[in-house]
């Protein structure tokens, strides 16, 4: 008897192993050296030493609208982002400012933090509202010297507001950028994303990008899925923003509720 429970031990790890696929719930890869710890407990703007800003409509480095046709104006004022009650809040609000009928923010870590490979991970309670796109997102390191989308794009996490159970993780790069770029969505089973936090995060290595939401690995994207070069065995920087409209959402509409917070717990990156 004992034989034959070890047999079917055996059998059931080789059918565990072989019928495992990207869609079905794996257990997260436990990740000890911890190179970016942002916890978000000290009150008032985001560490200098970690973050800076993007400011205004796009329009000074040649793309208004951010090169989507969004409708904020970004700034650095706390209005927009603020860390208060351990949180980082990210506030989109509806109002006339520099022109624009909209404002929020975006930050981002490039030239403070940029890594090559790891896992990136994030846990952030969305907005809702149509016409709304939180986005916790990398950008190649080279940005300032390569046009997108050579420099290489990789969203972590992106979602339309009026879709509060479903996010999608994409890349972007020659040949697969924008409307081609190669992504999936992830939806939320009796649940909503704006209700409660949820932990988005990658681990990402030179020929892979695997994505997660909680312990669910949903997607695997590698050289062989891209319809162009692969550009990501470099360092990339983390960018953490809400939009308002744009080609990706839309733009609000009569039933849009304004303002809207993305609040985020902590930002680790393990390598």
């Amino acid at each position: 008897m004992k034989n034959v429970s070890l047999i079917t031990c055996l059998l059931l790890i080789v059918f565990v192993f072989t019928n495992c696929n990207t869609d079905e719930t794996q257990t997260v890869t436990t990740l000890n050296n911890l190179t970016l710890s942002q916890e978000f407990d000290v009150n008032g703007a985001p560490d200098p030493t970690i973050w800076t800003y993007d400011i205004g409509d796009g329009s000074d480095i040649g793309l208004p609208g951010w090169g989507n046709n969004e409708l904020q104006y970004y700034t650095d004022r706390p209005e927009n982002v603020v860390i208060e009650n351990g949180m980082l809040r990210i506030t989109a609000r509806q109002e006339s400012f520099e022109g624009s009928g909209y404002t929020s923010a975006r930050i981002q870590t490039k030239d403070k933090f940029e890594q090559q490979y790891g896992r990136f991970e994030a846990r952030i309670q969305l907005p809702w509202s149509q016409g709304l796109w939180p986005a916790f997102w990398m950008l190649g390191s080279d940005s300032d010297e390569v046009v997108w989308p050579l420099t290489g794009e990789i969203d972590i996490m992106e979602n339309r507001g009026q879709e509060p159970t479903l996010i999608n993780g994409s890349v972007h790069g020659p040949g697969y950028s924008a409307g081609e770029a190669i992504t999936k969505s992830f939806e939320l089973e009796n649940d909503r994303f704006d209700t409660g936090f949820h932990i988005f995060g990658i681990e990402w290595g030179p020929n892979y990008i695997n994505y997660y939401v909680d312990d669910v690995l949903y997607n695997q994207i590698t050289p062989e899925d891209v319809t162009g070069e692969w550009v990501f065995n470099k360092p990339f920087y983390i960018i953490m923003n809400v939009a308002v409209g744009g080609n990706y959402p839309g733009p609000p509409n009569e039933n849009s509720v304004f303002p809207q917070s993305m609040l985020v717990d902590y930002i680790r990156v393990y390598q």
